[in-house]
């Protein structure tokens, strides 16, 4: 992956392929790209740039690059999406947990100085930014944070706005999504200022979620469960972790879900169970693997909604077998008998 000057103007970058994450090229390993050079500015240098469009699924929106591959390899974050091309995270989350991030100058004199030295260190490859110098603990405690594959989903087609006002006329032709959306905190993001890692809301709620730094306890005293997510089928087995939860516990109850790639450990004490979510929650790898660690859900109200169901079946037995009489009492003859047509008669 080469970048290539313009002869006629300092700083134009000319590439031939774009830096992105694996969840903006999409599922299909076959992606045809349209590529036009030097015609954006990019969003944080502006300074013009290779552009790239492409579509990465036949149920996706077309999307482009936004940042020039400098200003990506600065942060080492996807030329479109702006995440993090390791964990898929927004560059608040890993420079909070790292605390060690990449300084980029917001004045224009000082952030040209400061890109033409980090040309000049990409081109002498002695280019050290601060997210490389994570030590394994920080690299463990963002793993468990960031989604264990790519997430699809965020290449879906813009909401359609004529929709939400009530006037869209295309119906099932319109190539936009027919969905009612809540604008709320995370629909207010700035690309430079996800770029800085700065007033971030989509970093500020997912800190938000682990920041404490321990799992908060249920008020039910009697869960005694936890879940454990991200158990690879036939690469974590039972004994695997009965062996990394047992030494803060007696384990009553080990039950794996291969389906959803995920277990459930239950101890026979309160006590034990808040030992081992104190111990292993953001500290919890079993064959390499990073695991993450919560509380189970209540069974309280399971049974309750189980005895529901049951006696809804058995009214709507009863029901079967012994219908209502109706109000107009009708007149039964033996020939209306199903199980004797075609019976023989003796005479």
């Amino acid at each position: 992956m080469s970048i290539i000057k313009a002869g006629h103007s300092e700083g134009w970058e000319r590439s031939d392929f774009p830096i992105l994450c694996e969840t903006c090229l999409g599922p299909n390993p076959y992606v045809r790209m349209m590529k036009s050079e030097f015609d954006k500015e990019c969003k944080i240098c502006t300074r013009p740039f290779t552009v790239f469009r492409w579509r990465p699924g036949s149920d996706a929106r077309y999307k482009k690059t936004e940042i020039c591959q400098t200003c990506s390899k600065v942060k080492n974050v996807c030329q479109t999406c702006l995440l993090d091309l390791e964990f898929g995270l927004p560059v608040q989350v890993r420079d909070t947990v790292s605390d060690n991030g990449s300084y980029i100058p917001q004045s224009d004199i000082n952030r040209e100085w400061f890109l033409e030295q980090t040309e000049r260190a990409l081109a002498n490859g002695t280019l050290q930014l601060g997210h490389t110098q994570m030590d394994m603990k920080q690299q463990n405690q963002l793993a468990r944070v960031a989604r264990p594959a790519p997430y699809y989903p965020r290449n879906k087609a813009h909401v359609c706005s004529f929709f939400q006002k009530g006037t869209c006329t295309r119906g099932d032709n319109c190539p936009y999504r027919h969905e009612k959306v809540e604008e709320n905190d995370l629909s207010k993001q700035n690309i430079k200022d996800r770029y800085h890692g700065v007033n971030d809301p989509v970093a500020k709620k997912i800190l938000g979620r682990v920041g404490a730094g321990n799992l908060t306890p249920p008020e039910d005293t009697e869960i005694k469960t936890l879940w454990v997510g991200g158990v690879i089928d036939k690469l974590i087995l039972e004994d695997d972790l009965r062996t990394a939860f047992s030494p803060h516990g007696e384990i009553k109850d080990i039950r794996m879900v291969p389906q959803s790639n995920c277990a459930f450990v239950t101890y026979t004490t309160r006590e034990a169970a808040e030992l081992a979510a104190s111990k292993l929650y953001m500290n919890l790898m079993v064959k390499d693997t990073v695991l993450k660690l919560s509380w189970g859900k209540s069974q309280v109200d399971k049974p309750k909604k189980q005895n529901q169901q049951t006696g809804q079946q058995q009214a709507n037995n009863t029901t079967a077998l012994f219908p209502p009489n109706p109000s107009v009492v009708k007149p039964y003859y033996s020939a209306m008998d199903p199980s004797q047509f075609g019976a023989k008669r003796d005479r």
